[in-house]
């Protein structure tokens, strides 16, 4: 798959899961939005470690750098 995910995407990406891991150990969020906030935690971190987000493709969006 081609990588559409830039840099600064990745890192907000990247945050987001973090604060949401956060919220969940420090017992703030619990139940089902723990259970829904956990599985977009996930998909935002394994899109940042690939580069690609599927959702992008049909909208041909990209945040990466276009390369010279």
């Amino acid at each position: 798959m081609k990588k559409n995910i830039g840099n600064t995407d990745r890192t907000l990406r990247l945050l987001a899961a973090l604060l949401i891991a956060v919220l969940y150990f420090t017992d703030q969020i619990s139940g089902l939005a723990a259970i829904v906030l956990g599985g977009l935690a996930f998909i935002f971190t394994m899109t940042s470690c690939i580069g690609t987000c599927p959702l992008y493709l049909p909208f041909n969006i990209s945040t990466k750098k276009k390369e010279l």
